[in-house]
């Protein structure tokens, strides 16, 4: 069955068409949506079949293999053309005078749709779900694959069709559609912090042990000096290069108290300058204990002899006056 010599044929509606943009016509809301404008002669053959309302269409582009899905706004257009959004011939992959092939579908009621924007300034408008509603109102269906151009604020915004349920292409009219955002195209995911492993731990081991090379404090290494000026009666030990706190050395006057333990009986002989063998070595008889007492008396006389003694206030006196 032929239709105005234009082929239609059967109960389904099948037809090849140039396409142009909206630009070629003054409808330029048409841009916002996803519905074409087809020429007078569809519409006697769409009106004469048994179809579902409302229109919906199968566009294809057999010679780039796009296939998308799209509405009828208006049927004025001239014999043998239709106009339509620039954005969905740049998904078809259509340029001007383009041949694309239309037919009649039915499609289901989209319940899921998973929306991922190109760019994040999309996230930053003050109410995006509002805007996406504003403008999903003139379109009819959304077929998976494509890419939408939502316009706002004299900006668009374009934002991919990446899964839709529960056919990948579904009809939006007068249904309940549950949508989902992925992560912009352009969105780069915060740097973790490095978690601490044995490399990490080698290299703070690394760090550590200079630190254990240095040399350690040793306190009171230097040279003692008494206040009234006279000389020491001992050479002050020298310090030990392993920087022990433990080994001290133990300065004693004159004579040495005995104690408990052997190192201090050890130290005790040393400051007397005599060496004693065994271990009742500090039970010595009380004659060689007075004699000791008096070689140290003459001693101890021999040196005050010997130093001068200390005279403070020496020097010359000035007066604040001059």
């Amino acid at each position: 069955m032929y239709f105005d010599g234009y082929g239609y044929h059967g109960t389904s509606f099948e037809q090849t068409y140039r396409c142009y943009p909206a630009s070629f016509i003054e409808k330029p809301q048409i841009e916002s949506g996803d519905k074409i404008i087809m020429p007078p002669s569809a519409l006697d053959r769409l009106a004469s079949l048994h179809i579902d309302y409302p229109m919906l269409f199968e566009l294809q582009n057999d010679s780039a293999e796009r296939v998308s899905h799209c509405g009828v706004l208006e049927f004025i257009a001239e014999e043998g053309m239709i106009y339509m959004p620039y954005w969905m011939m740049e998904n078809m992959l259509l340029q001007e005078g383009d041949i694309v092939r239309l037919k009649n579908v039915t499609l289901p009621k989209g319940t899921y749709v998973k929306l991922q924007p190109h760019t994040k300034d999309f996230l930053d408008i003050s109410n995006p779900k509002a805007i996406l509603e504003t403008t999903l109102r003139n379109f009819s269906c959304l077929t998976t694959g494509d890419s939408i151009m939502v316009a706002y604020n004299n900006k668009k915004y374009y934002i991919d069709i990446i899964e839709a349920k529960p056919s990948h292409a579904i009809s939006i009219i007068e249904t309940d559609c549950e949508v989902d955002f992925a992560p912009p195209l352009d969105y780069k995911e915060p740097e973790k912090p490095v978690a601490s492993g044995p490399l990490n731990k080698a290299a703070a081991q690394v760090e550590e042990d200079p630190a254990e090379m240095e040399p350690k404090f040793n306190p009171f290494t230097g040279a003692g000096r008494r206040l009234d000026g006279r000389p020491l009666k001992y050479e002050p030990a020298p310090a030990s290069s392993s920087g022990s706190k433990d080994k001290k050395p133990m300065v004693t006057n004159g004579s040495a108290q005995p104690s408990t333990g052997s190192s201090s009986q050890a130290t005790s002989r040393q400051a007397q300058g005599k060496l004693v063998f065994g271990g009742n070595a500090n039970r010595a008889p009380k004659e060689k204990q007075k004699e000791a007492a008096k070689e140290t008396k003459k001693e101890e006389q021999a040196e005050k002899k010997e130093d001068p003694k200390f005279q403070p206030f020496t020097g010359k006196k000035y007066s604040l006056r001059g």
